[in-house]
């Protein structure tokens, strides 16, 4: 049978009488060797040029679902990009609020403690003036994989922008958050810091805010940034 003489015939009407014709039975998915069998026909049913349009019709679909992919993958790729710190392989601040806002959400739901500790890397200037801005940012680059190591994979790690960095503790209340706030603090404090042939010991403040209703995510990062600069007014009052 020729298709050509049925033009106006419908689709559905057409192959069930093809396959009616030939006694045929429904037959797999299109593959590329057989590329009309979704017709429920032969390539001998169809002109050449008709055969040579439906190629060229699936080649065309086929490009098309290669570049869809391609585009996909892009934007995954810009879109993980944009969450990243620039300087550190930790989330920036745009994305860590972003976490903290569902992991709050998530807190409310299920009645799941939560808490945010916020750290600053102390004496950042000094180095920066001292050694150059090469050498500070190898400070907060081994300040961010010392906490990135440390923590759960539930756990959020950022960068919330110059010496400051931040995490996102599950299933910790203000308690667990502050001892697993002096855990970090001695993985960070444990060895110097190396840049070249020139090392200097590594030191950071923290304050811990549990993670409750009646904050929104600002708020959050502002009461935990109170609560480290709290911290460091009393050790230096105590020293």
């Amino acid at each position: 049978m020729k298709i050509t003489g049925a033009r106006n015939e419908p689709f559905s009407a057409m192959r069930k009488r093809a396959l009616t014709q030939a006694g045929a039975q429904a037959r797999p998915a299109t593959t590329s060797a057989d590329p009309v069998a979704f017709l429920g026909l032969d390539e001998t049913d169809l002109t050449p040029a008709v055969q040579g349009a439906v190629q060229t019709l699936l080649t065309e679909i086929d490009d098309l679902r290669t570049e869809v992919g391609r585009l996909k993958a892009r934007l995954s790729e810009t879109e993980g990009l944009a969450d990243r710190d620039a300087l550190t392989p930790l989330l920036n601040r745009r994305a860590l609020i972003r976490e903290l806002g569902r992991i709050r959400t998530f807190a409310q739901r299920y009645g799941a403690a939560a808490s945010l500790v916020y750290f600053d890397l102390d004496g950042l200037k000094s180095v920066n003036d001292r050694f150059g801005h090469a050498a500070g940012d190898a400070a907060l680059k081994a300040v961010a994989e010392r906490l990135a190591a440390n923590v759960r994979e539930s756990d959020v790690v950022g960068r919330m922008g110059g010496d400051e960095f931040a995490v996102i503790l599950v299933q910790a209340d203000r308690a667990v958050a502050e001892a697993k706030a002096e855990v970090l603090v001695r993985a960070i404090e444990r060895e110097p810091m190396r840049f070249g042939d020139w090392s200097a010991p590594l030191h950071v403040s923290f304050g811990v805010c549990e993670i409750t209703q009646d904050a929104e995510p600002e708020e959050i990062v502002a009461r935990a940034d109170q609560a480290m600069y709290a911290r460091k007014r009393e050790r230096r009052a105590g020293s």
